[in-house]
């Protein structure tokens, strides 16, 4: 039985990975189109000093994974110019 995960960018990243991806395709990565314009919007309330606590969250864990993945694209780079 699936479980529903929510809608992050945890997630998407969970069920990229799951789908055992290339390092060419871990380096093309990119999150939905939905996920970047709520990061937009995220970015947008931390200007304006409007964050909720579960915001301001929401929006540290898209920073803690957009840092995780720009870690596995440095390796995929680095394991393609080995071969």
């Amino acid at each position: 039985m699936a479980v529903a995960q929510p809608d992050t960018l945890f997630s998407e990243i969970l069920d990229f990975l799951a789908s055992t991806p290339t390092p060419t395709q871990i380096i093309a990565f990119k999150p939905s189109d939905h996920l970047e314009q709520r990061l937009s919007y995220l970015l947008e309330q931390n200007r304006l000093d409007l964050l909720s606590s579960e915001e301001r969250d929401e929006l540290d864990e898209f920073l803690r994974m957009n840092h995780f993945m720009n870690m596995l694209k440095i390796r995929a780079r680095q394991k393609l110019a080995e071969e």
